[in-house]
């Protein structure tokens, strides 16, 4: 509830006051909502930044690793999952005390700091990698034309997330669509590709190694880099758990299609509680369950796929002498 506000408020009665207010209003005080009892049906931002990254990182850049020097560098995979997890909970910290994205958040420091961000997520997702590599296996598997399949591709993504009534709800549906299947790919590897394989799963610790040498350091990093999400993906992280409720983004409407989503009154950019004995109940449950959910979803889900794909790229390309490639094609392939 709104209290009256004048100069001798504290902070603590008042916290909206620590604010920066130049470039937006003041959020409104309002208490934290208490966390799910049913907390099953709050788990889905955590799926889908693993179904969004599961991409290049553990489809092509861990497996060809794998295939080249074994399972020594798996282990890098799990220190760059962790450090996304605890940037992405620092990134979900802000967004469930206030129900603002990480964006908004810097957009009242300086007022353009969304179109730095957005520029920079433009730059790196101009090149339509995904949708060329999905047209080119469609090709494959079907036949026709790998450029026009990917155009249709692109074409078809944008159109579902534009007419798509409630856009968290889509994308959420179809990054479970997408990490079912992947689970169906790991069971079936599993069960008839990866064979005596699992037997050297150990040798990710026992050889742990740094392989720069043989393959180039900008194919080591870039595998690191890119396991999990990355970049814009882990700041939209904030934007996921406010349109799944979680926190004081209880309060805030979700973001619908300009045609066919229903209207929702928007009230202020934001809203902070006060550090009321209750309230602060309510966060330490909702941060423990934010974070159980980012580990038991994200970390886990991308961790295992990375482990997975290495191991059956190791089972049936490793040690072949038509697989192996020298460093010097390595570091030219990463540059291009």
């Amino acid at each position: 509830m709104t209290t009256g506000r004048d100069d001798a408020v504290t902070p603590e009665a008042d916290p909206s006051g620590r604010f920066p207010t130049r470039h937006l209003p003041r959020p409104e005080v309002r208490d934290l909502p208490a966390p799910p009892v049913q907390q099953w049906r709050y788990v889905g931002p955590g799926i889908i930044a693993a179904g969004v990254g599961l991409a290049s990182g553990e489809f092509i850049l861990f497996p060809y690793i794998a295939s080249q020097i074994g399972l020594g560098f798996v282990w890098a995979a799990l220190l760059g999952l962790v450090t996304q997890y605890f940037i992405n909970m620092e990134i979900e910290r802000y967004t469930l005390a206030t129900g603002e994205t990480a964006l908004t958040g810097f957009s009242r420091l300086w007022r353009h700091w969304g179109l730095v961000f957005a520029i920079l997520a433009y730059f790196a997702n101009i090149w339509p990698a995904w949708a060329t590599s999905s047209g080119t296996l469609v090709s494959y598997v079907f036949g026709g034309d790998a450029a026009v399949i990917s155009v249709v591709i692109l074409v078809l993504v944008g159109a579902i997330l534009t007419l798509a009534p409630v856009v968290y709800t889509v994308l959420e549906r179809t990054q479970m669509v997408k990490v079912a299947a992947v689970v169906l790919l790991l069971v079936v590897g599993a069960l008839f590709a990866v064979g005596s394989a699992w037997a050297d799963v150990p040798r990710i610790v026992t050889e742990a190694q740094f392989p720069a040498a043989e393959l180039g350091f900008a194919v080591l990093m870039g595998a690191l880099a890119f396991a999990g999400a990355g970049g814009g993906q882990n700041l939209v992280q904030s934007n996921w758990i406010r349109d799944k409720g979680f926190g004081m983004g209880h309060y805030v409407p979700k973001i619908v299609s300009p045609l066919t989503g229903e209207p929702e009154a928007r009230g202020r950019v934001g809203f902070v509680f006060t550090p009321t004995e209750q309230n602060l109940a309510h966060w330490r449950g909702w941060w423990r369950f934010a974070g159980r959910e980012q580990l038991w979803t994200f970390v886990l889900i991308s961790f295992l796929s990375i482990v997975f794909m290495s191991l059956l790229a190791y089972a049936t390309v490793f040690g072949n002498p038509d697989a192996r490639t020298g460093s010097g094609s390595c570091s030219s392939r990463a540059r291009s």
